[in-house]
């Protein structure tokens, strides 16, 4: 054993890398088969006594978390942690492990919202109008006669705070990115008191508010989403897919190595 990877293996699990790549893998749940969502997602979300955070790690997750300890650690924290993509399932078959079913955010999370007719729904994210028009959409097509709360995606950790303590919803969808909502998540869990489940949902509200198209349904079957995506803005995207993703596959390939 070199040197170099002696002081590696040492070192606190977070302080690498490839150690916040493992505490992500420890922490990610996977459901095998489509058949066991009720059993193992659905119905423990319908039980939950605290506030709970749901979140999603995808490749851009897992190459993002290289360069950001803190992070890499809100995303291990959160209470459930989904696996999101083909990047994802690639790395858990060279891993050895069953990859489960894709729950990706953007197609889960609408029908977390069908669950949530009648309750107290919160929007945290993107600009108006698409913000109103995400809300309008989850009360009328989602989450029937919802009532529904609001607030922009550049606000501070304090606002979200204290918007929530006042409202008190039973779900808060956040759609700010990475790494801002998971470390807003973090801190709504530490500060509310009632049963909420607060979800890290990435570009779902700008979805939802037709701020953004979705890719065509065989794109996302075969996991070419990220292409189409590509595609509408490459420019803002370019770094995440066209560099990320060879970037992840050799991180993959060596976290496989060892």
């Amino acid at each position: 054993m070199s040197s170099d990877t002696k002081r590696e293996d040492e070192s606190p699990a977070s302080s690498t890398w490839q150690g916040r790549w493992r505490q992500l893998l420890q922490a990610l749940r996977v459901v095998r088969h489509a058949s066991d969502l009720e059993a193992e997602l659905w119905e423990p979300l319908e039980q939950i006594n605290r506030p709970t955070v749901m979140a999603f790690v995808n490749a851009h997750a897992m190459n993002s978390v290289v360069s950001h300890q803190r992070f890499g650690e809100a995303l291990a924290g959160a209470d459930l942690l989904l696996r999101d993509g083909a990047g994802m399932h690639l790395l858990l078959l060279m891993l050895g492990r069953h990859p489960g079913v894709n729950l990706n955010g953007t197609d889960l999370i609408p029908k977390l919202l069908e669950r949530y007719e009648g309750r107290r729904v919160a929007l945290y994210g993107t600009v108006e109008p698409y913000l109103s028009k995400a809300a309008r959409y989850v009360q009328r097509d989602l989450a029937h006669g919802a009532q529904m709360f609001t607030c922009h995606g550049f606000g501070t950790a304090a606002d979200y705070v204290e918007q929530a303590l006042r409202d008190r919803p039973n779900l808060i969808v956040l759609g700010m990115g990475m790494p801002k909502q998971e470390s807003i998540a973090a801190e709504l869990r530490r500060h509310l008191q009632h049963p909420c489940l607060i979800v890290c949902g990435g570009a779902i509200i700008d979805f939802m508010g037709d701020r953004f198209d979705r890719a065509p349904v065989w794109m996302r079957r075969c996991g070419l989403e990220w292409l189409f995506r590509l595609a509408r803005e490459p420019k803002r995207l370019f770094r995440r897919y066209v560099i990320g993703n060879p970037a992840f596959l050799l991180r993959s390939l060596r976290l496989m190595v060892r």
